[in-house]
């Protein structure tokens, strides 16, 4: 195919995927979704081959696949108005509360391409309100796993599953609404996509699917060919899993090749008790980000992109767990470690592509209970921002979440208006990154006084260990997490479920980053 032609017709399909993400976004019901974006949209192939994708969640992006190919596994004869839900982390999903919407689309009866969208919802039921619990020991206690269904048959509503979900969930009205925007969000891809067809053909345009996948592949094998060849080696460490299991390993080994890299994480920790197991498509989500991050950025994000890596994972482990292992953690803390520890494995290789320890950390809180002003349950999930590492030739940045996640902060004025909270205290955490040639950037501080009695959760990490610096570089500081009640400030763990009294204060102070390069050669 002709290379202009093929570029016209990529940012085509990319103007789809940003569309779909913008429609998800406009008519989404929940704080979470709208105003966080924490969501993300891609098109497939019709063999389930990821073709191109938003700007969005890394986490969602690299795992997205995993629950495409899940549902084509499941349902061989798919027709047109059909869609599949899922969120089960055993069946192609991460965890519970991100729940992937996948719709088929064709050209009369023929399956020519997918849309697909993956959301947080802010609650799916469980142990807690929120639905990330840090203190569950099996998945049944994470909220209501759903295996590939369909949603709508032939554009028919599925109302008995769609009220089955709705009656295990603690904010039906919100959950309903947010999936109608996933649904309405895949509508504009097919609308989308079919226009496009008729002005190009589907062949042309299967065919440039398939060349943009080849392209890719190309453009990686050729950035992987500049790095040197060897097996380089690094362990990190998660503080705990809430449940008595101190100090886990992630261990990677990455074997640089002429023109492929493979990781293995033989020598990780078992699975846990606590809520910390990845399954298999969280741990490629995290490789598949660290290794693209060290290339061309320009190289187009596709499946091609992932054909030069190979990953070993052993089954039973933190970082490819088995059933019925709880796994909300995974997605948000043990994916964040698995890029620190690969980061420190490939600086040996390419030192100048690679910064120092990011917070390592999502900082998950979640509040829920009885809203006074509505007399009706309420829940509000948010992840909290850290310390950028610092980069080899700069600072790292305050206050900004990285790697994994690609969130907003939930605006101070929404918070206060739609939940019964308010926030004391927001500011940069001073004075917390890593010193070094460049430091690294400072945490946060957001203190939030609960209006009425609520459970609040927490799920967070860096309060034992440190985000690492590099080259001599200081570590980060840790993070510290506190109840204040009628004034006494207690220390609480970063694991676990309080039950708040009105007029309780929670303050989260978010982990700085690491430093790069011995602060006396400035």
């Amino acid at each position: 195919m002709d290379p202009i032609q093929l570029e016209v017709l990529r940012n085509s399909l990319i103007g789809i995927a940003e569309e779909m993400w913008a429609a998800l976004l406009r008519t989404a019901l929940s704080p979470n979704i709208r105003e966080r974006r924490d969501c993300s949209t891609a098109l497939f192939d019709a063999a389930g081959r990821m073709i191109v994708q938003s700007e969005s969640i890394p986490v969602h992006l690299g795992a997205m696949p995993f629950s495409v190919k899940a549902a084509l596994e499941a349902f061989s004869g798919l027709q047109p108005g059909d869609v599949i839900i899922l969120n089960d982390p055993f069946r192609g999903g991460a965890h519970l509360p991100d729940i992937t919407l996948i719709t088929p689309i064709f050209e009369k009866n023929k399956l020519q391409a997918i849309a697909a969208n993956r959301a947080h919802h802010a609650d799916v039921g469980g142990i807690v309100p929120g639905s990330v619990p840090g203190n569950s020991t099996e998945i049944f206690q994470e909220g209501l796993r759903i295996p590939p269904i369909k949603l709508w048959s032939q554009s028919e509503l599925n109302q008995e599953a769609f009220q089955l979900i709705l009656a295990n969930v603690r904010t039906p009205i919100e959950r309903e609404g947010d999936l109608r925007a996933q649904f309405a969000s895949n509508e504009t891809a097919r609308k989308r996509l079919i226009a496009l067809a008729e002005r190009v053909g589907w062949p042309l345009l299967t065919q440039a699917m398939s060349e943009l996948l080849d392209y890719s592949e190309r453009r990686m094998r050729h950035e992987i060919g500049k790095l040197p060849a060897g097996v380089y080696e690094a362990t990190d460490y998660l503080d705990d899993d809430g449940q008595g299991n101190e100090k886990l390993p992630i261990h990677v080994s990455v074997e640089i090749k002429r023109d492929s890299i493979h990781v293995d994480f033989t020598g990780s920790a078992p699975q846990v008790n606590g809520p910390l197991n990845a399954v298999l498509a969280v741990t490629s989500s995290a490789v598949f980000y660290t290794l693209r991050s060290l290339t061309d950025p320009k190289i187009p994000p596709n499946e091609g992109c992932y054909r030069p890596f190979s990953i070993t994972a052993p089954a039973g482990t933190i970082v490819n767990a088995k059933f019925p292992a709880p796994v909300v953690g995974g997605n948000l803390e043990t994916s964040q470690r698995i890029v620190d520890t690969l980061i420190q494995a490939v600086a040996q290789a390419c030192p100048d592509a690679v910064m120092a320890g990011c917070q390592g950390t999502m900082n998950s809180i979640t509040f829920g209970g009885i809203n006074p002003r509505t007399g009706g349950p309420y829940t509000f999930y948010e992840t909290l921002a850290g310390g950028f590492g610092a980069r080899p030739d700069r600072p790292g940045i305050d206050a900004m979440h990285s790697h994994m996640t690609n969130t907003l902060n939930t605006p101070i004025e929404l918070l206060e208006t739609v939940f019964p909270v308010r926030v004391e205290r927001y500011e940069i955490r001073e004075n917390t990154g890593g010193a070094g040639k460049y430091r690294g950037g400072s945490g946060l501080i957001r203190e939030i006084r609960v209006l009425a009695d609520a459970t609040f959760s927490l799920l967070a990490d860096r309060r034992k260990t440190r985000p690492y610096g590099l080259f001599g570089g200081e570590p980060g500081a840790q993070g510290e997490d506190f109840l204040i009640r009628d004034g006494i400030q207690t220390r609480i763990a970063a694991k676990g479920t309080l039950h708040l009294k009105a007029n309780d204060v929670v303050s989260i102070r978010t982990p700085g980053g690491g430093g790069v390069g011995r602060a006396d050669s400035l």
